[in-house]
């Protein structure tokens, strides 16, 4: 059966933000930069053998995973203090962690954030396009710093933070939130996420869907997203 209906154009489109424009970068530098602002504020260096530190590493780098056995319903999402407590908590699961420390490992973190390869070339080619761009993410911090710094926030219409809202994804409630930041319809938008989870509370609000699994290298694939707006996939 040959089905004549085209879905409708693809006018808005709304992107989750850790792992899916910005990856988590390298935990043992994650751990260099705490180590140093530690020394930094005058505080002893922490008394970790090299295993230790390889081990806390593996940990951080499945940090919001392990995060799901303390925190099932995301609600560290919600508030910067039960953010940042579930943090601490996660972190204090592998042993011998001083909360010094962890403090620090939570100060530098979104320092350690940086933008994929081809997220600021496929946000640039979805506006010369014309298309409205919003982020959504599940997030207890605000993250309007980073995305000035790495030159993301001319290109967006809008930010949603979670803990700004009082609503986390999959609740359908947050997406409507994206799309009247937006201006578009839901059949014209389009929800870029990693969690087939999360990402796809905007199905009910009739938006569609892309899940872009984690990559382990700095392209993501979103080239994805402008064939599906319609164009080359290549910018």
């Amino acid at each position: 059966m040959i089905i004549n209906e085209a879905p409708e154009p693809i006018k808005g489109v709304i992107f989750d933000f850790h792992a899916t424009l910005v990856e988590g970068g390298d935990a043992r530098r994650w751990i260099e930069a705490a180590l140093r602002r530690l020394a930094e504020q005058g505080n002893a260096e922490p008394d970790l053998s090299a295993d230790q530190i390889a081990g806390l590493g593996e940990h951080l780098d499945q940090i919001w995973q392990h995060a799901h056995t303390i925190d099932p319903r995301s609600e560290r999402d919600l508030s910067q203090d039960r953010h940042w407590d579930v943090f601490n908590r996660t972190v204090a699961l592998y042993p011998g962690i001083k909360p010094d420390l962890i403090a620090a490992l939570y100060a530098v973190m979104p320092d350690q954030w940086v933008p994929f390869i081809d997220t600021l070339p496929v946000l640039r080619e979805l506006k010369s396009r014309g298309v409205r761009i919003v982020v959504l993410s599940n997030i207890g911090l605000d993250i309007r710093p980073l995305l000035d710094r790495v030159g993301v926030s001319g290109l967006l219409d809008g930010v949603v933070l979670s803990f700004e809202v009082g609503l986390v994804k999959p609740d359908p409630a947050i997406y409507a939130r994206a799309l009247e930041l937006l201006d578009v319809p839901g059949s014209q938008t389009l929800m870029v996420g990693d969690s087939p989870r999360d990402d796809v509370g905007g199905v009910s609000l009739k938006i569609r869907t892309l899940i872009l699994p984690r990559t382990q290298g700095p392209v993501h694939g979103l080239g994805t997203v402008l064939q599906m707006v319609g164009g080359p996939g290549v910018v």
